[in-house]
């Protein structure tokens, strides 16, 4: 990890180098320009008969003399850029030589062969690819696999991801119109959620007319009647959005509002519309492809590790290929979705052919366990021990 790290520092080296090349390379090709205008703006005035000869040679040899410093510099900076980029494909090669564990070519063998070996599980598979292209917005390529793959989208699963895109590309310009048109559509809906993106909107839109100074001062009043379905929930909000009119002559940043104007609400309100829209579609915020991705790309080492221990000791019937892994990979609370419940007496996680449950003294275990247990119509709790009728325990659903 350490040294990912380094190509990272390397990296943003190498892109600070390039953007300050760029601001100076414009500064100095704009003052050279300048001061040929210059020299040719006199030439043109005074003309060359009446200019002093030794006067205009020393001009145009100072200025050529510029030219070449300045030629001469950008090219010592790019050479200076080239190096740097250098280093961070040495950085790379380090990490690629340093360990083996960094970078493994073959990862065949943490792969289950048979995973996409039916046309039914390659469908599921180019169906998330083109779920996940719709919502990133990419229509043309969802489009053209779609075409190469013989996957059939129904339009009304379509129809959702092509009106979200539409609104968030109106949101990252500033428009809001879309947004709130959506919003008020499903208005009902979005207060069940509890949802606060409508009177989020409308503050948007109302902080930029807020904006525009003493000149929108009577639309902004006339806006702020869309507040008053809000005004029990967010009161507080609304006194601080109408507080604020009383420095609009002075302009809301150089008033104590000031915050109102921060940029970050752009990025915020587009992450909020994401999420309620999904919630109402009936969808995830982030795709199951992305999710899958990231899951992989945290478990990937653990399992390479994994594979290697085996191979070492020579106990290849350990990894059996089926559903489920050696040992249990921690991907962290972000990739929790759903309960799940590890049976205390064969320690294996439930399903749904083997689910949780309950016994009569309140202890939980499988349905394997429970039938392993049970003896002549009798179960004996291992943990109490209370003598019950196993067929007295009931199902848990998560």
């Amino acid at each position: 990890m350490e040294q990912c790290a380094c190509v990272e520092r390397e990296l943003e080296k190498v892109l600070h180098r390039f953007v300050m090349y760029g601001h100076q390379s414009e500064e100095r090709l704009d003052e050279l320009l300048r001061s040929v205008c210059e020299i040719r703006g006199q030439l043109v005035a005074f003309g060359v008969q009446d200019a002093d000869l030794s006067v205009l040679s020393q001009t145009m040899a100072q200025c050529c003399k510029n030219i070449k410093e300045t030629v001469q510099m950008l090219a010592s900076r790019h050479k200076d850029i080239h190096g740097s980029v250098s280093k961070v494909g040495k950085a790379i090669d380090r990490v690629r030589t340093g360990s083996s564990a960094n970078f493994d070519a073959e990862i065949s063998a943490v792969v289950a062969e048979t995973v996409w070996d039916t046309p039914e599980r390659q469908k599921y598979l180019s169906e998330t690819i083109v779920e996940h292209l719709y919502r990133q917005g990419m229509l043309s390529v969802a489009e053209d696999l779609c075409q190469e793959s013989g996957v059939v989208i129904d339009m009304s699963m379509k129809q959702p991801f092509l009106e979200l895109n539409r609104i968030l590309e109106a949101l990252r310009m500033q428009d809001l119109r879309p947004a709130l048109e959506w919003a008020v559509t499903n208005r009902q809906r979005l207060l069940d959620l509890n949802s606060s993106l409508e009177f989020k909107l409308h503050r948007l839109y109302f902080i930029s007319l807020l904006s525009g100074g003493i000149g929108n001062q009577m639309e902004a009043l006339q806006y702020a009647r869309h507040f008053q379905p809000f005004a029990s929930q967010h009161q507080r909000d609304i006194q601080i959005l109408m507080g604020s009119l009383v420095y609009l002559r002075h302009g809301i940043e150089n008033s104590p509002y000031r915050g109102l104007l921060e940029t970050n609400q752009w990025a915020e309100i587009c992450n909020i519309f994401t999420r309620d829209a999904c919630a109402l579609l009936g969808l995830s915020v982030e795709s199951p492809l992305s999710v899958s991705f990231a899951s992989g790309c945290m478990a990937l080492p653990v399992l390479m590790n994994i594979k290697q221990v085996i191979e070492q000791r020579q106990c290849s019937g350990v990894w059996t290929h089926k559903d489920e892994l050696p040992i249990e990979i921690d991907l962290g609370k972000k990739c929790w979705y759903h309960s799940v419940f590890a049976c205390p007496i064969l320690r294996q996680q439930t399903s749904e052919s083997n689910p949780p449950m309950k016994l009569i003294c309140g202890h939980v275990i499988s349905r394997d366990a429970l039938n392993k247990l049970t003896n002549a119509g009798k179960l004996k709790c291992p943990y109490c021990p209370m003598e019950q009728n196993p067929s007295h325990a009931k199902q848990i659903y998560f």
